[in-house]
């Protein structure tokens, strides 16, 4: 019976129309997307009841976690495109063998990654020049989150893996455990009412994490007892040199355009944190938005990856190149209508997170300036993400390091020079690099040297 469902999940995204095979993957992954940063938002909304330093510790804590979780994605890159792979040329065993290796990788990666954070967190913090009180209060939320961080590894591995086997659903059902941990823990651990500790920034931490490591384990136990399209089994946890390679291969470039993303995130907060602790929580709330906003472009890019890994599996190529240009224009559609909404009502979204007026104000400057630009972030998310899924990874890691160290950085550096206020000027060098980047994903697309390429 699992074989059949197997086999018409796979028939499913690889015949028939392209919207319906599109929907079967992008709604679900949407809807877990969504559950993954009201997760965040259920963190920031509390948090902000206890101050603008509190939520600028939690903005800077995201900043660093997203410099030390590199590897996160690049092991996400290379099982999609592996699992996929293999489901769409009908072998569910090298699909599992993939999907048991990049567990196993991420176990030994989220340990290492927890280590080093944990050692060098404040001195993360002073690099991007926090503020004493800012210091101790973000180390305190980003130690309790690196204890943690291992099951965040498993958690978006098994995802993932799912998610390459062409089963959206089960990622969603599991990101939805873990944002009902979350919501009741966060007011009980940050506040303490009757016999809960009142714990503060510590509390939104350890809610984080609790919900994570619940979410992790069901992950696990579903993989395992084979609840759904994929089962693994402990023995392919075993080490098996050439497979890891073939992953962490197509992976690298992905862990090198998050690595280097992600040191970008850090030199911009250091840019922002330079006009103040308000200018930073604004950022920090602007940033909460930009990635809600973007949202469907990553369920949608999710969507093309698994359809072009799946259907350059099955031998089809062109309909792999149909289905991530029909990605591309239903995204450009919905950011129309995001980029509206957010400019529209800026103030009012930037004020229920926190209401100091120097937050507002430069909160609702990030949402007009930079969100008209999430049209063309639809064209490098969603190409990018189709480009993985082929497993060409390095095409989107030079994209990525050329429009963010080549453009962005210096340009945020000139224009917070010369520009008045200072932060419209790093949200104009932010809008810039959005557009090349998806200018530059669309043509390399374009060239269809992708569809060559093996794995």
């Amino acid at each position: 019976m699992k074989i059949f469902a197997a086999r018409r999940n796979r028939e499913v995204l690889t015949e028939g129309g392209l919207l319906k095979a599109i929907a079967v993957l992008a709604v679900p992954m949407l809807a877990g997307a969504v559950l993954q940063n009201v997760q965040s938002l259920i963190d920031l909304f509390w948090v902000g009841r206890l101050g603008s330093r509190a939520v600028a510790a939690v903005a800077m804590s995201g900043t660093i976690l997203m410099v030390l979780f590199p590897m996160l994605m690049g092991l996400s890159t290379g099982t999609i495109a592996l699992v996929s792979r293999s489901v769409g040329a009908g072998r569910p065993e090298d699909a599992a063998a993939a999907a048991g290796q990049s567990l196993m990788l991420a176990v030994v990666l989220g340990g290492i990654t927890a280590a080093c954070g944990w050692l060098f967190s404040p001195h993360l913090f002073r690099l991007l020049g926090a503020e004493p009180e800012l210091i101790h209060d973000g180390s305190i939320y980003l130690r309790i989150c690196l204890i943690g961080s291992f099951t965040v590894f498993i958690l978006f591995i098994g995802n993932a893996a799912l998610q390459g086997a062409g089963d959206a659903v089960t990622p969603m059902c599991i990101m939805a455990v873990s944002n009902v941990v979350n919501i009741i823990l966060d007011p009980l651990l940050i506040f303490g009412p009757g016999p809960f500790p009142c714990l503060g920034i510590r509390g939104a931490a350890s809610a984080t994490v609790i919900s994570q490591a619940a979410a992790a384990g069901l992950s696990l136990y579903i993989l395992f007892t084979g609840k759904t399209h994929l089962r693994i089994h402990l023995k392919q946890w075993i080490p098996r040199a050439e497979l890891s390679w073939r992953i962490l291969r197509i992976g690298l470039p992905g862990s090198g355009q998050m690595l280097s993303r992600s040191l970008m995130s850090a030199v911009l907060m250091r840019i922002v944190a330079s006009c103040g602790t308000a200018a930073v929580a604004a950022y920090g709330v602007g940033m909460r938005f930009h990635m809600i906003a973007l949202m469907p472009a990553f369920a949608l890019g999710g969507a093309a990856a698994t359809m072009v890994g799946q259907n350059l599996g099955a031998g089809k190529p062109a309909r792999a190149r149909r289905a991530a240009w029909a990605a591309v224009g239903l995204d450009m559609v919905f950011m129309t209508g995001i980029a509206a909404v957010l400019m529209i009502f800026a103030p009012a979204l930037i004020r229920f997170f926190n209401s100091e007026p120097d937050v507002v104000r430069t909160g609702t400057d990030y949402l007009r300036i930079v969100s008209p630009s999430y049209i063309f972030a639809a064209l490098g998310i969603v190409f990018g993400r189709a480009l993985n899924g082929a497993g060409d990874s390095m095409s989107p890691m030079i994209i990525t390091v050329a429009t963010l160290w080549g453009l962005q950085v210096p340009l945020a550096v000139m224009l917070s020079r010369i520009w008045e206020p200072a932060t419209s000027g790093i949200w104009w060098a932010i809008v810039a690099a959005i557009i090349f980047q998806g200018l530059l994903a669309a043509w390399w697309f374009e060239r269809g040297t992708w569809s060559r390429k093996t794995v």
